[in-house]
């Protein structure tokens, strides 16, 4: 979609991939669809279980639901959003609540897989996962083969990884920005030290779903293909979700409207170029909302 305004404010064409408009409102049904569509075929599906801020398991209780493939087993942690929570509960699986960061459940989720023998399916280190999440980079080639600059939210690089792989492999001149909050930037540390860190101990962020280490896998596949990380604050990344709101009257959460937020910054940098953000999700809960918009209306 064609976005007037940003364009207009950074003198540039920027359009905007509405990937919060998948079914469970995440782009994170692509890599669980292709994860246990795989599973499914090779007659190995013994269960899963999965850790996940709420968007990725979702996209795992779709696929589970779609494939007709039981029993699925989500861990949360205590600080998950209200709004992804009233999801996962629409879904037949089992959530199980484990520690205050995604890390803790994570943890939980590896334990509870080496002692019933269900299959862990990580929401980013993990190669199916991350190409199916790059069909999102192929959609965006296909409609727009000459774009200068993608900004692709990035927290355990799954999207990211999945991305530059595709839209590289079509247009090596495209350039792959990470934006991540500034509370979590595992991924511009990574790539600056020339490792993955994950875990990582980031501070509170409102974007939850960034939140947290940069897998090995998505480091290693992608560590030459991003351009550059930009990081945001959490007062940039409000106003981002604002902005989409009364702008281009798109709802999207602190995760995925934080791809907008460079522009925001410095329009200057884009100028003359042709721009994606990639808006990720939609899961935002209604009390974040009014508390955003309550704060800008006052500005």
């Amino acid at each position: 979609m064609p976005s007037r305004y940003l364009s207009q404010l950074c003198d540039a064409d920027v359009w905007l991939k509405l990937d919060f408009l998948q079914p469970t409102g995440s782009f994170k049904v692509r890599g669980a669809l292709n994860k246990l569509s795989l599973l499914a075929e090779s007659g190995q599906f013994n269960g899963v279980v999965t850790a996940s801020a709420g968007n990725h398991g979702l996209g795992v209780a779709y696929a589970a639901e779609s494939l007709q493939l039981s029993p699925v087993t989500v861990f949360i942690p205590k600080n998950a959003p209200q709004s992804k929570r009233r999801k996962l509960a629409q879904y037949p699986v089992t959530v199980k609540e484990a520690g205050e960061t995604y890390d803790a459940a994570h943890h939980a989720a590896e334990t509870f897989a080496a002692e019933t023998g269900a299959q862990y399916i990580s929401a980013y280190n993990d190669v199916d996962v991350i190409l199916g999440q790059g069909t999102c980079g192929l959609e965006i080639m296909m409609g727009l083969p000459s774009a200068d600059i993608l900004l692709v939210p990035t927290g355990g690089g799954g999207l990211v990884s999945g991305i530059a792989l595709a839209t590289k492999a079509i247009n090596p001149g495209t350039d792959i920005i990470s934006v991540q909050p500034a509370a979590s930037p595992a991924a511009k540390l990574s790539l600056a030290q020339g490792f993955p860190i994950d875990p990582y101990e980031h501070e509170p962020t409102l974007a939850d779903g960034l939140a947290g280490g940069f897998g090995s896998i998505p480091f290693y596949l992608a560590r030459t293909l991003i351009e550059t990380v930009l990081v945001h604050s959490e007062t940039e990344i409000r106003r981002a979700i604002f902005t989409l709101l009364d702008r281009e009257q798109l709802l999207v959460e602190a995760s995925g409207a934080i791809a907008i937020a460079p522009l925001l910054a410095d329009p200057a940098r884009f100028a003359g170029k042709t721009v994606v953000c990639v808006l990720t999700g939609a899961n935002i809960d209604s009390a974040v909302v009014a508390d955003i918009v309550r704060e800008h209306r006052k500005n």
